[in-house]
């Protein structure tokens, strides 16, 4: 009888910290938080591998010089051809929207180039920076006015809404017909007082661009309202009707109860624009084309077809600046307790 309980107390003993008793037990001691972590685990490792994996084969083809022909291994050399503009002579076109005397100038050093990647960037920065700000605050007032209750509340929504459900391509098609010089209207009455360019506009960059980006900020607002108003509607109600007994002005709600508290949902919405904004091509493939209005991801497609190795690396910054941009939000947000 001693013998056999000397033989099972190690027995149960090895069972007690196995493996899986000791799994369970690191498991119980990662706390709340940690434990969601280790839940997710799985999902982050996927969304890795779909994440990176497209990244890393696009940067190992920008080291080529052509995946179409026999592939010859160049290094940098992609990358060192966009920075220094040696490459435009492969891209289909080398304009820029800026007027000379500003390339020129000293104000805008890192313009004054004659590769299209930076004349491109430009254009995606100040098409990104411009459309969503003026979405951003645009979108702010009709969220505000959509949070009130008044009558035909729905009816003002579903209107709000139709500029988003329309496609892109038609989204475009409509401002090129404004434009367009045989069947547009809008030229005639904007080009005499120099808001767009009165003889082939949708062939200037400057008003090409413009409405370009008008057209986005038409469709887009109602993205931006949208998800602000969920922020709004997230609000405790009570909170306005203890600041208006304490005598609080309208004013003053709005800067100590609304914009506090919709901040997580404005911030969500701007970095959300922002990614979708840099990636702009449609819309302008649409209206003037790539070789009026330059993008990032115009030149992407534009050199597809001609040079892989190239459009990789093109690919390659792209990506780099948008994830610049986004940490840069990110962290802003993060540094306002957002």
């Amino acid at each position: 009888m001693s013998t056999e309980n000397k033989s099972s107390g190690p027995a149960r003993e090895s069972r007690r910290s196995g493996p899986l008793v000791r799994t369970v037990r690191w498991m119980e001691n990662l706390g709340e938080t940690g434990f969601a972590y280790f839940l997710l685990t799985p999902v982050f490792l996927v969304l890795g591998a779909v994440a990176l994996y497209p990244l890393l084969r696009t940067f190992e083809l920008s080291l080529y010089a052509n995946v179409l022909s026999d592939a010859e291994f160049v290094g940098l050399e992609n990358y060192a051809a966009l920075l220094s503009g040696e490459a435009s002579a492969e891209l289909p076109g080398t304009t820029t929207f800026l007027p000379e005397n500003v390339r020129t100038s000293a104000t805008f050093p890192f313009v004054h180039v004659e590769g299209l990647l930076r004349s491109a960037l430009v254009v995606t920065l100040l098409f990104t920076v411009v459309s969503v700000l003026f979405e951003t605050i645009i979108g702010f007032g009709q969220a505000l006015v959509l949070d009130q209750d008044f009558r035909g509340r729905r009816w003002v929504r579903a209107a709000i809404i139709i500029p988003w459900a329309i496609p892109i391509v038609i989204q475009g098609m409509i401002f090129f017909l404004m434009f367009d010089p045989t069947a547009g209207f809008l030229t005639e009455y904007l080009g005499p007082l120099g808001i767009v360019a009165q003889q082939n506009t949708l062939n200037d960059p400057t008003s090409s661009l413009l409405i370009i980006t008008v057209a986005d900020i038409w469709k887009t607002t109602a993205f931006m309202a949208l998800l602000i108003l969920a922020g709004l509607q997230s609000i405790d109600r009570n909170l306005y009707e203890v600041a208006r007994v304490a005598g609080a002005s309208r004013w003053q709600q709005f800067k100590l109860i609304t914009l506090p508290l919709v901040l997580p949902a404005l911030g969500i919405a701007v970095l959300f624009r922002t990614i979708n904004a840099m990636r702009v091509y449609g819309l302008i493939d649409s209206v003037s084309g790539c070789s009026t209005v330059p993008s990032l991801s115009c030149m992407v497609v534009m050199t597809f077809n001609t040079n892989r190795g190239l459009a990789a690396a093109i690919a390659f910054v792209t990506a780099a600046v948008i994830g610049l941009v986004v940490t840069v939000v990110i962290y802003q947000q993060y540094k306002e307790g957002i």
